[in-house]
């Protein structure tokens, strides 16, 4: 809390010194600014009261779309990284307990280089499944800050944004009202202590949407241990580490709902919802394979009458059928080309077989009749 509050300064108004944090997160704090008014400029355009709550709620709700728009790659290397990380919790693992007490530099040494390899072999690593994440929080203390700089229009009112959420604008944005009764500056904490008029209203929405929230990351975080990863990927540390975070993350949210602002919440809200349905999309299209997910794809693609060939393409069931006869003839032609392997002989019987012999050899039908005939 204490960063969200550091980053409502910018470097102007840091009294003369020099706040990091303010001038970090200026150039965004304008962005987001820029998105918002452009957002508002539209539903403005088509009909909508500009100093309505709805128009800034769907002014933020489009803040969303643009920055997770962007995200798209990202969210999509975030999950393949989550499944690979939880495929090799088990190789992990044996890595661990093959250097479990040793405390030498040589041994810690050699446990992070084969680490590195298994992290290299796999095209993943830990700080691939938060990227989306990092990336996204500097955007969220802006917004922050931006909201929390619209509650200085109280005691300033000749405030302004630090781009082009003028005084104007950021007075609209203050008296705005989403349903005609909640405040999009107050926070849920807030509205109790003062009390104001209309502070049920503005509770009970706030109380619902955390609800909602809590809600929507539980069931996004469930899709992920429970749909998408391979028997194998269920065994390892970093499943159960997902398991734990499936209740976890909830008890974080309830404890910002109370202290975030309307309109902080309703972009987090909108921002939830935007990755359970981008991760179902992914996870119903590029499922981790052997995974329930990958399993109910087959299905449905065999109820079409296709399948996936062996480069990943979805390919008409005959194609994929002519492509596993093609590759099952492959297999046994290399199989019947490849070299005999040569029993081992004892050194007793390769005696009395002789030298250059390999094996006795049994002797041949016409001259076990003419030795027969010879002898008689």
């Amino acid at each position: 809390m204490d960063l969200l509050f550091a980053a409502a300064t910018t470097p102007a108004a840091s009294g003369g010194g020099f706040d990091l944090l303010g001038t970090i997160l200026w150039p965004l704090k304008w962005l987001v600014e820029l998105v918002l008014v452009a957002w508002h400029a539209v539903f403005t355009f088509i009909g909508l009261p500009p100093a309505d709550g709805i128009t800034w709620v769907l002014a933020i709700v489009g803040l969303v779309l643009v920055v997770r728009s962007a995200m798209i790659p990202l969210f999509v290397k975030q999950i393949k990284s989550q499944i690979k990380m939880m495929e090799i919790s088990p190789d992990l693992k044996k890595i661990q307990e093959k250097y479990k007490g040793k405390k030498d530099q040589l041994s810690r040494e050699a446990m992070s280089r084969e680490t590195m390899a298994l992290y290299k072999k796999h095209g993943t690593n830990p700080a691939s499944s938060c990227l989306p994440l990092l990336v996204q929080l500097p955007i969220f203390f802006a917004l922050f800050s931006v909201l929390n700089g619209v509650q200085t229009i109280k005691t300033d009112p000749n405030h302004a944004g630090v781009g082009p959420l003028n005084n104007e604008l950021m007075t609209e944005f203050y008296n705005a009202k989403l349903f005609g009764v909640a405040s999009l500056h107050e926070s849920l904490v807030g509205a109790w202590q003062t009390q104001a008029s209309g502070w049920q209203a503005t509770v009970v929405i706030l109380v619902v949407l955390v609800v909602l929230m809590i809600a929507s990351q539980f069931f996004t975080q469930l899709q992920l241990v429970s749909k998408n990863l391979s028997p194998a990927a269920k065994t390892g540390q970093q499943y159960q580490m997902q398991r734990i975070l499936l209740y976890v993350l909830p008890l974080g949210i309830l404890y910002s709902g109370l202290f975030f602002a309307l309109g902080l919440v309703i972009y987090w809200f909108t921002t939830n919802l935007w990755t359970m349905g981008q991760q179902f999309l992914v996870i119903r299209e590029m499922p981790t394979p052997g995974s329930d997910a990958a399993k109910a794809r087959e299905e449905r693609l065999a109820r079409k009458g296709k399948a996936i060939d062996s480069s990943g393409k979805v390919v008409p069931l005959e194609k994929y059928l002519a492509e596993q006869q093609r590759l099952f003839e492959e297999a046994e032609r290399a199989k019947a080309a490849a070299p005999k392997r040569q029993q081992p002989v004892s050194k007793q019987r390769a005696k009395k077989q002789g030298p250059g012999q390999s094996q006795k050899q049994p002797p041949k039908p016409a001259d076990s009749a003419g030795g027969a005939a010879a002898t008689s």
